[in-house]
C-alpha cells in the first residue's frame, strides 16, 4: 500500500502577519485522515498582541474575539507541537500548503514561550513532511500564473468553496485533497518512499529558492528573499527568536496565511543548473 492511502496529518495556521519571527499564531488546525475517516482539532488563540486589520481581513479573527474566546498561547502551542510530534515519531507525514511558513512560525512561537521545539520532540527531526505547493512548483515549474491554494485546487479539480479558505480547518481539508489530486496527476508520487520524498522536496525547494533569490537580486531586490532551508526556516542571524533546528525551510509567506503564497516566475535562465534530476520524481 502506498503512503498516500495511509494516514496523513494536515496542519495549518492563521496568524497576525507574514513574519515567522515577529508575528503570532491566532488559530491552528490539525486534521488526521485515514481513508474516509477524518478527525479534527482546532485552536483559537489569544496571541497577546493586537491582530492587525489587514490580517483580520484575511482570516476573519478580530483582536476582540481572540481575547474573549482564545486560549493562552503556551497551552495551545504545547498541544499543537505534541500532536505533530506524535505523528512524526510514528512516521506519519505532516501535510501542509507552503508548510515551511507554518512550521517556522510554530518553532518561533514555541521558543518565545519557553517550550521545547518541534524538532527536539522527534528524534529524526521535522520529517516526513509533504507539501503540495513544493511538489507542484517542482513538477510543473514553467507554468505561469499564481500558485495559491485556491489556484491549485482549481487546476487539479479539487472542489472547494473559495470563501471557506483562509480558515485553518478548511485549508487543511483542501490541502489533503490536493495531495491526492497531485498523486493522481503524477503517479510516481505514490511510489516514492516518504523519506525519499521528503529529501527530494528539500532539494527541489533549495534549488528554487537559490535560483529565485538570484533572480530577485539581479533586479535590485535584497529584502525578504526566499530562504533555502526546508521544511523549517531558521530565524535570521542575530534574531533573538532564533531556534536551533535540524532541517532547513522555504520562504515566501506572502499573506497572513500559508494559503496566500504568491506567484513566482518560471525558473530564470540564470538559475544554477539542476543536479540529480534523475532522482527527482
Amino acid at each position: 500500500m502506498s503512503w498516500i492511502d495511509a494516514t496523513m496529518v494536515g496542519f495549518d495556521t492563521e496568524t497576525t502577519g507574514i513574519s515567522t519571527e515577529r508575528d503570532r499564531i491566532v488559530s491552528a488546525a490539525i486534521i488526521t485522515r485515514t481513508g474516509d475517516e477524518v478527525s479534527a482539532r482546532d485552536w483559537l488563540i489569544d496571541p497577546g498582541v493586537e491582530i492587525p486589520a489587514r490580517a483580520t481581513e484575511v482570516h476573519g479573527i478580530t483582536t476582540e474575539r481572540a481575547r474573549a474566546d482564545g486560549v493562552q498561547p503556551a497551552d495551545a502551542l504545547e498541544e499543537i507541537a505534541s500532536a505533530l510530534a506524535q505523528a512524526l515519531v510514528a512516521g506519519v507525514p505532516v501535510v501542509g500548503f507552503n508548510v515551511q511558513y507554518d512550521l517556522s512560525i510554530l518553532e518561533a512561537e514555541l521558543a518565545r514561550h519557553g517550550l521545547p521545539s518541534l524538532a527536539s520532540r522527534a528524534p529524526a527531526g521535522v520529517r516526513p513532511i509533504v507539501d503540495p505547493y513544493v511538489l507542484d512548483r517542482h513538477l510543473d515549474r514553467y507554468r505561469k500564473g499564481k500558485r495559491k491554494l485556491i489556484d491549485l485546487c482549481t487546476l487539479y479539480a479539487v472542489p472547494v468553496v473559495a470563501d471557506d479558505l483562509h480558515a485553518a480547518d478548511a485549508d487543511v481539508l483542501a490541502t489533503l485533497e490536493l495531495v491526492h489530486a497531485l498523486a493522481a496527476a503524477y503517479p510516481t508520487i505514490r511510489e516514492v518512499d516518504l523519506e525519499a520524498l521528503h529529501d527530494q522536496q528539500m532539494a527541489a525547494h533549495r534549488e528554487w529558492a537559490v535560483g529565485f533569490a538570484a533572480w530577485l537580486k539581479s533586479r535590485g531586490r535584497t529584502d525578504d528573499l526566499p530562504r533555502p532551508e526546508w521544511p523549517v526556516a531558521l530565524a535570521p542571524h542575530g534574531d533573538d527568536t532564533a531556534v536551533p533546528l535540524d532541517l532547513t525551510p522555504s520562504a515566501e509567506p506572502a499573506s497572513a496565511t500559508s494559503a496566500g503564497t504568491p506567484a513566482s516566475p518560471a525558473t530564470p535562465a540564470s538559475a544554477p543548473p539542476r543536479s540529480g534530476d534523475e532522482s527527482l520524481f
